[in-house]
């Protein structure tokens, strides 16, 4: 399903990359690895091998999307968690042995291991025979996809987890071969577009979903639903006046306990505080209005409706989270289009 990923489009054509894609350098394949993945260490099982590396690299908004192999046994360790990424390692060929919890566990073709490099040790073995399309996600990206789409950040009951995931049939590497086609084009990789941000999203969510029944962690009944009353009140009250932007100790007071309890409250269930859910919430009411708004309103005229004041700052958080501009959501309004 995925033999031909980042090599072939959509119709078969090779698809042309800008970079090298081949190296039998160990600096050069070192330098690949740190831009794509993050710092590590590796050994060679052969201490006196040479690689014969594939490195191709595709973005799909903050996913980088990497077809990679060593061309030769490999031990890899040490990987640096201050990167905050995780890493999502699916087989094509050959196979990977994982560190897991008390042992380790192997994966071959179409199976694949997820890892979150920035909460838990790991390391890995591959044999030469290996090729990998590998997914690396900052772990932040990941949890503003959970408190978006589930309401709540999962702790570390997830993150630590080291787990397989997917397999040949499973809904994973389906996904993947979509997403890889989808982003490809006329010999090229459509990186940077609104596509690109609909794949990410598609891919954190399902590997959520993916991760959490592997670890036995529920996102649909867990910590949501787990919440005390007076968190999922002031929830409500902060999603219906997001515009008006209620103080935190005002919302506190009219749920009846401390701002102290409120945020404490926020961060065990929620994993954040309630001011950065209440941030969330104007972002998403802000994008809201400039897609739907008239034309003829400026995105200056709907910031300040919004109690926006800087918005160089603005600009600066609503691209973070949504991959875009203020102007440029704005701008589709005219040519009767939305974003994915």
């Amino acid at each position: 399903m995925l033999e031909h990923a980042l090599v072939l489009d959509s119709l078969g054509a090779p698809i042309r990359h800008q970079q090298k894609t081949h190296s039998a350098d160990w600096d050069e394949v070192e330098d690949f690895c740190r831009s794509v993945y993050m710092r590590y260490r590796v050994r060679p099982l052969d201490r006196l091998s040479r690689p014969d590396a594939t490195m191709i690299s595709a973005k799909a908004g903050c996913v980088t999307m990497t077809r990679f192999a060593y061309g030769t046994g490999i031990h890899l360790d040490r990987f640096d968690p201050d990167a905050g990424n995780i890493l999502v390692l699916n087989t094509l060929r050959g196979a990977l042995d994982h560190q897991t919890d008390g042992g380790s566990v192997d994966t071959g073709a179409g199976e694949s291991f997820v890892v979150d490099c920035s909460r838990a040790e790991y390391w890995l073995e591959g044999d030469p025979d290996h090729m990998q399309l590998n997914l690396t996600i900052p772990h932040q990206a990941m949890v503003e996809t959970a408190e978006r789409w589930f309401g709540f950040v999962p702790d570390d009951r997830l993150w630590t987890r080291r787990v397989k995931i997917g397999g040949p049939h499973s809904a994973w590497p389906a996904l993947l071969d979509y997403a890889t086609r989808a982003l490809t084009r006329e010999g090229e990789v459509a990186s940077d577009t609104v596509l690109a941000r609909h794949i990410e999203e598609m891919l954190c969510v399902e590997l959520l979903r993916q991760w959490a029944s592997a670890a036995g962690v529920s996102l649909e009944t867990g910590a949501r639903c787990a919440a005390p009353a007076y968190v999922r009140a002031a929830e409500e009250i902060m999603e219906a006046e997001a515009r008006e932007a209620p103080s935190i100790g005002d919302v506190a007071k009219r749920v009846g306990v401390s701002a102290r309890t409120l945020s404490g409250g926020f961060q065990k269930f929620r994993g954040i505080s309630p001011r950065a859910f209440l941030a969330a919430r104007r972002l998403e009411g802000f994008r809201r209005n400039l897609e739907k708004m008239p034309k003829d309103v400026t995105v200056t005229a709907i910031a300040s409706a919004w109690g926006f004041s800087n918005f160089g700052a603005l600009a600066g958080r609503y691209r973070d989270r949504f991959g875009e501009t203020p102007s440029q959501t704005r701008g589709r309004v005219g040519r009767g289009t939305r974003p994915n």
